[in-house]
């Protein structure tokens, strides 16, 4: 499903349930060696989707290990994103010339555990989860916890800096077709940032789906050309101003 979210230039692989043929290279096996056998399936499989997507990048298979703050290291030169749920695990990669950066997050369409949701929530957000009452789908609780996991994924590669759940405040808009619940998402940084080429950080837009009991959200930014971007969240976009 994840390619539905994507824009030109990325290349995603995807697969519901796990992947009786993936493979680990050593180096990853060692991280996962007294992992608990659903633990260990997830990770392999995430990195066989990964791998299968550097193949339509035209790249050659490598070991996909975690570096700071677990973001995955990919080969210079590309940027991407993976998410795993139960039942669903995906990868999302492209050139660093086609994009800035990637973020994606899966999650089960079911309610956040107690608790959760009001320690990842600000007050507008809150307002939507619950004007959506407990029975509709998707779960809003869900999707804002997967829209705030996509913004941090996109956001650290770009400025290697934290991001904290209340940093982001996100609204959500339905595109209103019928048949598989799907839209837009537009994320306001709190604490804007710059990047070290002097981007200034201030806004992402995505869009979400849900379907087969997961709900999907992916970011993906364009290059940037020039030195201050700005989003449009018209059109999920980045603009020179």
């Amino acid at each position: 499903m994840i390619e539905e979210l994507l824009p030109e230039g990325a290349v995603s692989d995807d697969v519901f349930g796990p992947d009786d043929s993936a493979t680990l290279y050593p180096e990853e096996a060692e991280l996962v060696a007294h992992a608990v056998d659903r633990r260990r399936e997830e990770f392999t499989t995430v990195r066989a989707c990964a791998r299968r997507a550097l193949a339509a990048l035209g790249l050659p298979p490598t070991p996909v290990l975690p570096g700071v703050r677990n973001a995955p290291r990919w080969p210079a030169g590309v940027v991407g994103s993976m998410t795993h749920c139960e039942g669903y695990r995906a990868a999302a990669l492209a050139r660093a010339t086609d994009l800035s950066t990637i973020g994606i997050d899966a999650e089960p369409d079911l309610p956040l555990p107690e608790g959760v949701l009001e320690s990842i929530a600000l007050p507008g957000e809150l307002a939507w989860v619950h004007a959506g009452g407990a029975a509709g789908r998707p779960c809003r609780d869900r999707l804002l916890f997967s829209a705030k996991e996509a913004v941090y994924k996109a956001w650290y590669p770009l400025l290697g800096t934290e991001l904290d759940f209340d940093d982001a405040d996100i609204s959500f808009r339905e595109d209103g077709a019928t048949g598989r619940p799907r839209g837009t998402f537009t994320a306001r940084i709190l604490r804007p940032g710059r990047t070290a080429d002097g981007w200034t950080v201030d806004r992402f837009t995505g869009r979400w789906l849900s379907d087969r009991g997961v709900v999907l959200t992916a970011i993906a930014v364009p290059a940037h050309r020039t030195a201050t971007t700005t989003a449009r969240p018209d059109t999920g976009r980045y603009q020179g101003r």
